[in-house]
């Protein structure tokens, strides 16, 4: 009995394309758990800047002589920015781990339950150092805002 090699050749040749094919869907595998991962720690990264950036802007848009304080509330720490010398004005502050602003009189109430949450985090702590500059720490990290104004303690 004689053995045909095509045959041979034929399973040889599936093999390989086998092994090839394998080997790319293991490729496609792994790559896509790796750009999965990637994404997100790009937008972890990206939701920091944002909280940190948040600080930034909004204090710069209103920084001017005298215009940040910092006061105390039954919700720890407020950071006011007043508006002018109209009586209103943005106050951030954290309640039950959200971080929340509002505009409005700088003498009314907060009500956390109405107020914009802007993100999320268990540690809020605006203070200034010696050096003039605005310090912001959350979950996130800190930032420090040079200010143009001298910021205080809000006047009673």
């Amino acid at each position: 009995m004689k053995r045909s090699s095509g045959s041979f050749l034929g399973l040889y040749t599936i093999g390989v394309a086998a092994l090839f094919l394998a080997g790319f869907l293991l490729l496609v595998v792994f790559g896509a758990k790796t750009y999965q991962t990637i994404v997100g720690v790009q937008s972890g990264n990206n939701q920091t800047r944002e909280l940190l950036g948040y600080f930034t802007t909004c204090i710069a848009a209103n920084d001017a002589q005298g215009s940040v304080y910092i006061s105390e509330s039954e919700y720890g720490p407020v950071l006011e920015i007043p508006d002018g010398t109209s009586g209103y004005g943005i106050r951030i502050y954290c309640t039950a781990g959200e971080l929340k602003e509002t505009y409005a009189s700088l003498q009314a109430p907060l009500t956390p339950e109405q107020d914009i949450s802007i993100g999320t985090t268990e540690l809020f702590r605006p203070e200034f150092s010696e050096e003039g500059l605005l310090r912001v720490t959350t979950d996130a990290g800190s930032i420090y805002i040079n200010l143009r104004s001298e910021g205080s303690e809000r006047p009673s």
